[in-house]
């Protein structure tokens, strides 16, 4: 596990439609805790234990298990359909956010998707609870996260601290001192707008007296000035998939900021920045490196041990091989981060001259040039002039006609 390098802290529109990301989702058969051949009876029976632990009824103020509420009903909502789940157990949650399924962001939603469900499991209604008049949605953050360039090939798990507003505990998000309460604006009477007739038109603009609220603190929280919010950092586990490169962006849902007064939390997208290897180059999937071989190697041959992702691995080296040469290892290159496969290792070989020789070195290579000449008739050099005064002569007539 690498460090994180270079880390920014910035808030994010959640409009970004033109930047591609990875959703940082636990698999759903993991989180109902079924088998991935499990019947529709025993998914619905998972679905209904996780949803009666982690019904926001029971576990008011607890964002963990708002957040788990929100998972289990994502992941049966995905196994209970089996086209769905079809399309899940091939492609993965890409596969089911292509059929425009993207999950839940609020309670409400689950309640009302699953209505029959809830009374079926619990024998009273949905229980469904709007959130509080002026609720806003928490933003979205992003975090730079550097990694070494074996973890993004190989997947790694790393824990990072980032600063994000919560909830304020002093006044429970309500932004009011002294357990007292929010009244209603008298100036827009709890709309948050002004409305202004101009002729035919009426223009609406922010309640300039609560800033859109449509409410007012008159004893605000001493700590968080009647926000509702503080900035705390916290410490969040990420799971960095196998196949990451640098500019890949992470999404974990609802780790962004806390909402206001009911608001969904927002989700915090990672952009990583793989680190250089001093040997290693990424070319797609594949992985390129550069190798020298000695001037006997590439000459007579050899076995050679190549260093890799996967530990040293054996390439047969075969005689005369040339610099420039390139060697593909199978299967040895960085894994496809949708899961389609996994890359090559490609070795180019270099053929290292020596520049210093002993004399008995020396003798052995005048030998060999000798017996070079007598082959070659005059030796390579001679056959490549030959060649090239051909080539001239064949220019000059073609010029001449």
């Amino acid at each position: 596990m690498c460090g994180c390098g270079n880390k920014s802290f910035t808030t994010e529109s959640t409009n970004d439609t033109e930047s591609r990301f990875i959703d940082m989702k636990r698999d759903y058969y993991e989180v109902l805790g079924v088998g991935r051949d499990a019947g529709a009876e025993e998914i619905k029976r998972a679905y209904r234990k996780l949803a009666l632990k982690y019904h926001p009824d029971r576990n008011q103020g607890d964002p963990e298990a708002e957040d788990r509420f929100k998972e289990a009903a994502e992941a049966y909502e995905v196994l209970q359909d089996p086209q769905k789940r079809r399309i899940y157990d091939l492609q993965g949650h890409a596969g089911v956010e292509g059929t425009g399924f993207r999950g839940f962001t609020r309670q409400e939603d689950i309640f009302g998707a699953f209505s029959d469900i809830f009374e079926e499991f619990f024998g009273f209604g949905a229980g469904r609870r709007a959130r509080g008049f002026g609720s806003e949605d928490g933003s979205d953050l992003q975090y730079d996260v550097a990694v070494s360039f074996e973890d993004a090939a190989k997947g790694t798990e790393m824990e990072i601290e980032v600063p994000r507003l919560e909830v304020c505990t002093e006044c429970g998000g309500s932004g009011a001192g002294d357990g007292g309460k929010a009244s209603t604006c008298p100036t827009c009477r709890g709309t948050g707008q002004i409305v202004r007739s101009q002729g035919f038109f009426r223009v609406a603009s922010t309640c300039p007296h609560c800033s859109g609220r449509g409410q007012i603190i008159s004893n605000p929280c001493p700590r968080c000035r009647g926000e509702g919010r503080v900035t705390e950092k916290r410490k969040v586990k990420v799971r960095i998939p196998a196949g990451v490169d640098t500019g890949s962006r992470l999404r974990l849902r609802w780790e962004g900021e806390a909402g206001i007064r009911g608001g969904v939390r927002g989700d915090l997208y990672l952009v990583i920045h793989v680190e250089p290897h001093e040997f290693f180059e990424r070319r797609g999937n594949d992985i390129f490196l550069r190798m020298p071989l000695s001037l006997v190697q590439a000459c007579l041959g050899d076995e050679v041990q190549v260093p890799s992702l996967d530990g040293p691995q054996t390439l047969v080296i075969p005689p005369g091989t040339q610099t420039g040469a390139t060697f593909r290892m199978r299967g040895h290159g960085v894994p496809d981060i949708r899961g389609f496969g996994r890359g090559d290792q490609i070795v180019e070989v270099t053929v290292s001259i020596p520049t210093k020789l002993t004399d008995r070195q020396k003798e052995i290579l005048r030998e060999f040039a000798a017996i070079e000449k007598e082959k070659e008739e005059g030796g390579i050099f001679r056959k490549f002039f030959r060649r090239f005064e051909a080539r001239s002569e064949s220019e000059r007539k073609d010029a001449a006609s």
